[in-house]
């Protein structure tokens, strides 16, 4: 299965230090987080409902 990435809007240009996208994997396998500068580099492999939980916590603490 090829994954389709998607940039964050969150993300900026060339100087932004904090690029991430976000795809989503093999069914069942889960949701996969990678830095849009190193593609290669590896992912953060999420299961559903990790994935869900870590969205929560960035919008109650969007300062950290």
């Amino acid at each position: 299965m090829i994954v389709q990435w998607r940039k964050s809007t969150h993300s900026g240009g060339a100087d932004d230090e904090h690029c991430v996208e976000l795809g989503r994997l093999a069914p069942g396998a889960g949701i996969g987080v990678r830095d849009s500068k190193n593609p290669d580099g590896g992912r953060l492999t999420l299961s559903i409902a990790e994935f869900a939980s870590l969205i929560e916590q960035v919008k109650r603490h969007p300062e950290r």
